[in-house]
């Protein structure tokens, strides 16, 4: 996807235990105020900036940029990236971290940089997921994830039982340590880890994935995005966790169901030029290493 839009505020957020990612963030929103380019920093990095200037939440960031940028890894793009409106593009800088999203080394994001902001850059849209958790004595909350919605037990829970529908149909009754829906973005997140598949970022598909399951019969599954999903939580008096995108958690429990639906608001992520999705998996699986 090719973009072109004026960009008059930067967004800039950047790993505040990284020194540097803060050192590399001041210099950079230095030398675009020079430029004439309004900047924003969220309340964390403005603090380690010592930045007077404006400064908003990571989930209003986006609400006052143009363009976003951040310096650390997956999860400085996560905090930000999941808000942001759509149309607004993200630059994640990876500042020596594993990293997935962030796939823009230090040394190409200047030309990066000046390709945004002449307007002249590729991206791709990325599908986000809004997952509503409601129940007969809980108030209705609805949030919006990049990577995924992971329902966990705690330490000491025994196996939690989950009721999984799809469209009002039903699938199955997963009994496991816990499930994992997650967005192509986030196949190569905790999915992964949990055996699920890799799927191609840009595809409109949905992953299902339990975690430890306790009947080897229940496989991942991938579905239409298209496609509701409703999870009903079955065990009774345990300890269970619903995790969004690793940053954010309620604890849930029995009649409480989590409702996962493709949300309208996409996430715009800024390409490297210099590498397509497999020299990512090539790089970051080491595939093709004896």
């Amino acid at each position: 996807m090719l973009c072109g839009e004026i960009v008059k505020t930067v967004g800039i957020a950047a790993k505040v235990t990284s020194e540097p990612a803060i050192e590399y963030a001041s210099r950079v929103a230095a030398d675009l105020r020079k430029r004439g380019y309004d900047i924003c920093l969220d309340f964390g990095t403005a603090d380690k900036l010592n930045d007077r200037g404006p400064c908003v939440s990571k989930a209003d960031l986006g609400k006052r940029a143009d363009l976003l940028i951040t310096f650390g890894g997956d999860g400085t793009l996560l905090s930000v990236a999941r808000y942001a409106p759509k149309g607004v593009p993200v630059i994640g800088v990876n500042m020596g971290t594993l990293g997935f999203l962030t796939e823009v080394r230090v040394e190409e994001f200047p030309s990066v940089l000046e390709a945004v902001l002449s307007g002249k850059f590729e991206a791709e849209d990325r599908v986000t997921f809004e997952v509503i958790v409601e129940g007969h004595q809980r108030e209705k909350r609805t949030y919006r994830v990049l990577n995924d919605a992971t329902i966990n037990k705690s330490a000491l829970a025994r196996i939690v039982e989950m009721r999984v529908t799809v469209s009002g149909h039903f699938v199955s009754t997963f009994r496991a340590d816990g499930l994992i829906v997650s967005t192509p973005t986030g196949s190569t997140a905790y999915n992964l880890s949990a055996g699920g598949p890799i799927v191609y970022p840009t595809m409109g598909a949905v992953v299902i994935t339990p975690i430890c399951p306790h009947m080897l019969t229940n496989r991942p599954i991938v579905i239409p995005d298209t496609l509701d999903i409703e999870i009903g939580i079955v065990t009774q008096n345990q300890e269970i966790f619903l995790t969004l995108d690793g940053q954010e958690g309620l604890p849930i429990g029995e009649r409480d169901r989590v409702c996962v639906r493709k949300s309208d608001q996409p996430v715009l992520l800024v390409q490297s030029p210099n590498k397509n999705y497999f020299d990512v998996l090539r790089n970051k699986l080491k595939w093709g290493e004896s």
